[in-house]
């Protein structure tokens, strides 16, 4: 097996270019509605289910 030549990094990155893609706003609405959601959820049945379980668990 041949070893590779040894290349500067101004050769090397000549031939990677990187592009982003931009995050469609129905991602970043989903991504909100999860946040939203986890909150409501934790202040709403998390929150007093463990007040119950610590004080006299099962």
């Amino acid at each position: 097996m041949s070893v590779p030549e040894a290349r500067n990094p101004t050769e090397e990155g000549r031939h990677h270019t990187y592009v982003g893609t931009a995050i469609p706003w129905y991602v970043r609405l989903m991504w909100v509605g999860f946040w939203v959601m986890t909150a409501y959820y934790v202040l709403t049945f998390l929150i007093p289910a463990l007040k119950i379980e610590l004080v006299s668990p099962p």
